[in-house]
């Protein structure tokens, strides 16, 4: 198994939520050479050296949108995690062209950037909204997501970058999520909610991170690792975090969906199951054929296999909701 020790990592939007979680574990666990936090924030990265104060770090500022930067910042890199991104739906529609720029140009650079400087292993974070998208950040990670998988079939003879997609749901607690939209709601005893039968796939932050990391250790290339993650309902959230409050339903959003989908039917045809994950694999050539092998105890999944987050066999109930909301506090 690929192992991160003396290994020099870059993340892209390392100072998001994501980010600073994921180099927390990398510093207690994986003992990395350095570890490069590439992002635009200044303030950002000042308060994570001021927290980790740790001498492998390497704050770079920069845009995944300025190839050349992202060139120089990748020299010299064993792994790339790609977290960098603009994820708020509402924002992306009003802002179309810059979620382009940034989820799909910022994509293709990093591409671009490995492949000119051979980064063995490269692995990006994708959402629930890029399968069967409806909205345009959905859809410019959809993009994103086709252009990491197949740039597998790029790097030629002489290279040995390979690039994986990782795939998983809302992140509990991260910024922008409902969790924090409801806690500074409780004071208030009303919560707004969007959808009484509103649905969603949870995960959360430090389980985020191992799923990239132990993604990031058994890929080959061109695979796409979808997690098993509980689902539950928004409507049921709202009532275990406010028991007493009321909860006023507000409507969905311009390019929301009342149920999330990880897997589409498509999709489904080319996908593997492992104990604890989905592995897809491109429906495309992409240089070589992977080795089912490497996966342990990977089975193929039979008939027109979907994942999606209404019909999802494992709900969470209220203690569940109860007893996850205390780890994500512990984790705060």
């Amino acid at each position: 198994m690929y192992s991160l020790k003396r290994k020099v990592i870059l993340i892209t939007g390392g100072t998001g939520s994501f980010g600073r979680a994921c180099v927390k574990t990398l510093l207690e666990k994986h003992n990395p050479k350095a570890i490069r936090i590439y992002s635009r924030d200044e303030l950002k990265q000042w308060e994570m050296s001021r927290k980790f104060n740790s001498d492998k770090l390497r704050f770079l500022i920069g845009d995944v949108r300025d190839y050349e930067r992202l060139r120089r910042a990748t020299e010299g890199v064993d792994v790339i995690i790609h977290a960098a991104a603009l994820k708020q739906v509402p924002a992306a529609e009003y802002n179309p062209m810059e979620a382009v720029k940034t989820n799909i140009g910022g994509a293709m650079n990093v591409i671009n950037a490995a492949l000119d400087n051979n980064v063995p292993r490269v692995i990006a974070l994708s959402t629930d909204k890029a399968a069967a998208p409806v909205n345009t950040y959905g859809a410019t990670k959809l993009v994103a997501d086709r252009l990491f998988i197949q740039s597998n079939a790029y790097r030629g003879p002489k290279r040995d970058t390979r690039f994986s997609v990782v795939r998983y749901g809302n992140v509990l607690a991260s910024r922008g999520s409902v969790i924090p939209l409801f806690r500074a709601q409780q004071a208030s005893g009303e919560l707004t909610v969007t959808h009484p039968e509103m649905t969603r796939f949870w995960i959360s932050l430090p389980q985020s991170v191992d799923f990239v990391l132990t993604s990031l250790a058994i890929m080959q290339g061109g695979e796409m690792f979808v997690p098993k993650i509980p689902s539950m309902k928004i409507m049921d959230l709202a009532k275990v975090m406010a028991p007493g409050a009321t909860c006023r339903i507000v409507g969905i959003r311009p390019g929301e969906k009342i149920h999330e989908c990880l897997i589409t039917k498509e999709e489904g045809r080319h996908a593997y199951e492992m104990k604890d994950r989905y592995v897809v694999l491109s429906a495309s050539p992409i240089g070589w054929d992977n080795d089912l092998r490497k996966y342990k105890g990977v089975k193929k999944m039979k008939g027109e296999f979907e994942y999606h987050s209404h019909t999802n066999k494992h709900f969470l109930d209220h203690h569940s909701m109860r007893r996850l909301l205390k780890e994500v506090e512990k984790h705060a």
